[in-house]
């Protein structure tokens, strides 16, 4: 058996460690990696037109399987276009592992042609980075990478010059077992007994939801029915928590509707659970707080906490429920789920009005559409800025559906690329992405890779030829829109250049049926339909400190989008409260 190079040493354990393919492009100092890829089964190399979607493709995957994916860029520029989604990828603590070939190795630090320094430039978005610099590093190096982005949730990155790629591998290279799974984390009894006095003494207790209750949502409903809690969450959480939830009350933050800013503010104990929520002008500053999270680093960092329990969610519920006492008193529970359901009627006829008529689209109905078409185990990945607004308060899930979305880095361009990663996962699953106008044009040439895949992502592109977000940052702030106009080509006359299903709408009759067409349309399918700039009025009570800092919740301000059939749930919910 002819001898390994390093590269064919890091491509195998890659494929042993579970990476499926590796996203990037190809080039210089990256080719014998990419070549070993070629010659190695069970590990497939992706190409795309450009490394940022390599980045968000691999995060969108790691998210959907739990597992380690991987993306690599060429030395300099190529790895360079990877950092945007590495910091997406970083903080949604998705498992990636980053290849960042480097120039050279007798070359770094003489100014040679692309030369950077990789393993200090990804440190910040990154649990380790570091340089490969010698043969003798491997395996042990890339081992230690792995277990960084799996056990910390996170990404990893190694900068691996092209002449190393190529050398012997070690002759006696020490290869252990590969941790490719989290364990729970559990907290101390003390820390168990603490929190459960401090809900038996607690008349009125509010539970605000993260990502962190993924796959906690029997415990969250057990436990919330045991203290008689409203339940509320942020974005990252609704996935997770809002569906068969008849403690549901809403969502906090600026997109948020409902009772949930209420029921944080208004309660006598509120407990995070698995939330890392960045805009701490949402929370209350006089209210008793507990905060449960898997990362320490997170308890306490946006309030002040009266109790901070390390443990995950699940794991926590399951030692916390059998240890409070019941309580039967359901006064601030029923009162917050009617205000929640009062909210949700207030703005319900927003996107009812007139709808069929309406020209250009209400963006709103145009996402109801899409949420009683799509798939009940449909994964949407959503654009930042508008398209954001409409997933939240119209996309339904219900256990099975996923919603991806760049929900703590915030970057625009993300939907599409991330939709690439989620149909690699499973090529018969619907993946659509909610893409807007300004986010689609910026890594539109990654279109033309679900052409090359035939990969069946559906493209909904909520056109309204403006940043949507920003336009409406500026007139709270009250500056006349200037530079958000976008000047727009037929979307779906390029789709249909490039080999691809594209359809334009423009009058809401044709919307049902275009969409419809799109979806039994195996390959990929582009729906370009024009909305209405205009869709998102703002309140006469709304600051500019309130949509620039994320200040208040939309519950109260009352954004007028409507919130789609979450208005069934919460007057569902409503007829449930038992009546004296």
């Amino acid at each position: 058996m002819a001898k390994q190079n390093v590269a064919e040493q890091f491509v195998d354990i890659l494929a042993r460690a579970g990476v499926k393919r590796l996203y990037g492009v190809v080039g210089d100092s990256l080719n014998p990696v990419v070549d070993a890829i070629r010659r190695t089964p069970g590990i497939d190399w992706i190409q795309v037109r450009h490394e940022e979607t390599a980045a968000f493709a691999a995060g969108a995957e790691a998210q959907l399987t739990g597992g380690p994916a991987a993306c690599a860029g060429s030395c300099g520029p190529g790895n360079l276009h990877l950092i945007n989604g590495l910091y997406d990828a970083h903080r949604s603590m998705a498992p990636v592992l980053a290849l960042a070939s480097q120039i050279p190795s007798s070359e770094i630090g003489l100014g040679y042609f692309q030369e950077t320094h990789p393993d200090q430039l990804f440190r910040e978005c990154s649990h380790y980075s570091e340089l490969i610099s010698n043969p003798q590093q491997m395996p042990r190096v890339l081992q230690t990478a792995i277990q960084h982005a799996i056990g910390r949730g996170g990404v990893s990155v190694l900068a691996l010059p092209g002449d190393i790629a190529s050398a012997p591998a070690p002759d006696k290279a020490i290869d252990h077992a590969l941790m490719t799974s989290r364990p729970t984390v559990r907290p101390g009894d003390g820390e168990i007994d603490q929190l459960a006095a401090l809900i038996d003494k607690a008349k009125r207790v509010t539970l605000f939801c993260g990502s962190g209750t993924a796959g906690a949502h029997a415990e969250v409903m057990e436990f919330a029915e045991r203290i008689k809690a409203p339940v509320g969450h942020a974005l990252r959480g609704k996935e997770w928590i809002q569906y068969d939830n008849p403690y549901d009350v809403g969502m906090s933050g600026l997109l948020g509707y409902g009772a949930a800013y209420e029921a944080t503010h208004a309660c006598d104990l509120l407990i995070l659970l698995g939330t890392d929520f960045p805009y701490n002008a949402f929370l209350p500053d006089d209210v008793k707080i507990v905060q449960v999270d898997v990362r320490p680093e997170h308890l306490g960092r946006r309030s002040k906490l009266e109790l901070a329990v390390w443990g995950d969610v699940k794991e926590t519920l399951r030692c916390l429920t059998p240890r409070v006492k019941v309580k039967t008193d359901r006064k601030f529970l029923d009162r917050m789920l009617k205000k929640h359901a009062d909210a949700l009627e207030g703005v319900v006829k927003a996107y009812t009005r007139k709808v069929d008529k309406h020209v250009p689209i209400h963006p709103e109905y145009v996402a109801s559409v899409l949420d009683e078409l799509a798939a009940d185990d449909a994964v949407f990945t959503v654009d930042t800025g508008m398209c954001n607004v409409w997933a939240a308060r119209y996309i339904s899930p219900n256990g099975r559906r996923r919603i991806i979305g760049s929900f703590s880095h915030g970057s625009m361009a993300n939907a599409l690329p991330q939709a690439i990663g989620a149909q690699f996962t499973d090529r018969g699953r619907q993946v659509i992405s909610m893409s807007g106008d300004g986010g689609f044009s910026m890594l539109m040439g990654d279109f033309l890779t679900l052409v090359q895949y035939d990969l069946p992502v559906k493209i909904v592109l909520f056109n309204n030829s403006s940043l949507g977000m920003v336009e409406l940052e500026m007139l709270v702030a009250g500056l006349p829109s200037y530079g958000t106009t976008n000047h727009n080509p037929d979307f779906a006359a390029i789709a249909r250049a490039v080999g691809a299903y594209g359809v334009r709408v423009e009058k809401p009759k044709q919307l049902g049926s275009a969409l419809k067409d799109a979806f039994r349309h195996k390959g990929p399918a582009l729906i370009d339909i024009v909305t209405d700039p205009n869709a998102l009025s703002i309140p006469p009570k709304i600051s500019a400190e309130m949509v620039s800092g994320f200040a208040l919740s939309a519950s109260k301000i009352v954004l007028d989008g409507g919130v789609g059939r979450m208005l069934q749930m919460a007057r569902s919910n409503l007829r449930n409260v038992p009546r004296p």
